[in-house]
């Protein structure tokens, strides 16, 4: 595993039975995790005392759900529940939604982590970093705080407003930044015909989307070309951070990927929530995989 950095606003309480428990700041969520499936170590009434649970629409198939509200904090018993917490001296908000996401994948701190050490290694002062796939941009943010220009792509109107709000919250609204709403592949292809250049790309694709115009992405059909168009996108000191979740492909399958790059080194490995256990053996939530690709410097990147 990839080492997960300290998240003090963050912690995972529980996991197991199909479900996680955690803390987001001011508030505790249950929901669903098909990866849980060991059983819980906190009682059931600890649970029971979540102040939102997530409960699946049996008419979507799964897919969407609501949240419900128990106790009587009066942030989770809004009639849309909106809160701010941290990390690394940025502010995001989190906004349970119907799809069970809240605006926040906290596994990728260590992500963040990589970036907050990566930055001063790239022998410039303003290095410029890609995020496609940006979603409401907490790796964008926290690239901007380590000293980057960034690029951020999204196919989503929603996730952009969201990471103008995010930015906002984080006092970072004159900072450099160029926000697209676009197809990642179809920008990145543009981007090699422009002859631009980056020191950083970070990659979170799904394993299904469309893009603005009604692009396809499937990830099976489009990681591949996507990864090619961002090889010729890397500058010669430069890195490459590809995380995926829930897509059914090994980290060997991204080493292969990465592997293609010249003169560099890759890792790959997964990416895991540690439980906050007061007693007992450490665990682990799987929460998908990752691979790294740094050139042209040495920075430690393993567990």
């Amino acid at each position: 595993m990839f080492r997960h950095p300290e998240f003090p606003e963050y912690a995972l309480l529980d996991s197991g039975g199909g479900e996680k428990l955690e803390r987001f700041g001011a508030l505790v969520l249950r929901r669903p995790d098909p990866q849980a499936l060991w059983r819980p170590h906190r009682s059931s009434a600890e649970w029971e005392r979540a102040d939102l649970s997530f409960e699946r629409d049996p008419e979507s198939g799964g897919k969407r759900g609501s949240w419900r509200a128990r106790g009587s904090n009066p942030l989770a018993r809004a009639p849309a529940p909106r809160w701010s917490m941290g990390f690394g001296g940025v502010r995001f908000w989190i906004e349970p939604t119907p799809f069970k996401h809240v605006g926040l994948f906290p596994e990728q701190a260590a992500n963040w982590d990589f970036l907050q050490r990566a930055a001063p290694r790239l022998g410039t002062e303003q290095p410029r970093l890609l995020n496609l796939f940006g979603y409401t941009g907490v790796s964008s943010l926290v690239a901007l705080r380590a000293g980057f220009a960034v690029t951020h792509v999204d196919a989503s109107k929603t996730s952009l407003s969201w990471f103008g709000e995010n930015q906002k919250e984080s006092g970072l609204s004159a900072a450099p930044i160029r926000l697209v709403l676009d197809d990642a592949l179809a920008f990145a292809r543009r981007e090699v015909r422009r002859k631009a250049r980056y020191a950083g790309i970070l990659v979170d694709p799904p394993h299904y989307g469309r893009g603005p115009k009604g692009e396809v992405w499937q990830f099976e059909e489009h990681i591949a070309p996507l990864m090619e168009a961002c090889r010729e996108l890397l500058d010669q000191r430069a890195f490459l951070v590809l995380s995926t979740y829930a897509i059914g492909f090994s980290p060997l399958a991204f080493s292969n990927l990465l592997a293609e790059f010249e003169g560099g080194r890759a890792v790959a490995d997964e990416l895991a929530l540690p439980e906050e256990r007061p007693a007992g053996p450490a665990r682990f939530l799987p929460a998908g995989f990752c691979a790294r690709f740094v050139r042209g410097f040495e920075l430690d990147q393993e567990p």
